[in-house]
C-alpha cells in the first residue's frame, strides 16, 4: 500500500470515521476534516463549473464552494431530502462542502477491520477508496476524501474567492 494511503488509514483509525451515505451505499471518511455538518440549503451558483460543483455559500464570511458527491461518483439521479446534509470539510487549508443523502454515525475501527478496495482494472478509478469495512452486515467505503476533491479539482475550486 502506499505510504499516502497507509498514513490516511493510521489517522482515520485513531480519529474515527464519520459515515454517510449516497443512496444504498455507505461511506465513511475521518472525522478530523470534518469542521461541520448542516443542513442543505439553497447555493448560490456560478457560471461555467462541473455539474458537481453546485455553487457556493457564505460561511461566516467564508465563500465555501459546495460539491454533490453523488454526482461526483456519477451515481442515480440527485432528490434532495429532509435528511440530505452539507458536510464542511477542512482540506488542504480551505473549507470545501460535501452534500451526502444522510450523516449516519461516528464509528470506531481497527486497522485489522479495514479490508483492501476491490480491483475494477485500470477503466475505472479507485484512487480515492482507502478500503472497506463490514458493519451489522453493511459493507462501508472508506474515502481518502481529499483525492477524491482536491486532486482533480485543485484549479477549479482555486478559481473560487476563498
Amino acid at each position: 500500500m502506499e505510504y499516502f494511503k497507509q498514513r490516511a488509514l493510521l489517522s482515520a483509525c485513531h480519529n474515527g470515521l464519520l459515515t454517510f451515505s449516497l443512496g444504498e451505499q455507505n461511506y465513511a471518511l475521518d472525522i478530523i476534516k470534518v469542521q461541520e455538518i448542516r443542513g442543505f440549503e439553497p447555493v448560490t451558483q456560478l457560471a461555467n463549473l462541473p455539474d458537481h460543483i453546485k455553487g457556493v455559500i457564505n460561511l461566516r464570511g467564508s465563500i465555501v464552494p459546495i460539491v454533490d458527491l453523488r454526482i461526483k461518483l456519477g451515481l442515480t439521479t440527485v432528490n434532495y431530502s429532509a435528511t440530505t446534509v452539507v458536510v464542511i470539510l477542512s482540506l488542504v487549508d480551505r473549507l470545501i462542502g460535501i452534500v451526502v443523502d444522510a450523516v449516519s454515525d461516528v464509528m470506531e475501527i481497527t486497522p485489522e477491520q479495514i479490508k483492501p478496495p476491490p480491483e475494477f482494472g485500470a477503466r475505472i478509478d479507485i484512487r480515492y477508496l482507502l478500503g472497506m469495512v463490514t458493519l451489522n452486515e453493511h459493507m462501508v467505503a472508506l474515502v481518502d476524501i481529499e483525492t477524491l476533491l482536491v486532486s482533480d479539482e485543485t484549479q477549479i475550486l482555486e478559481s473560487i474567492p476563498a
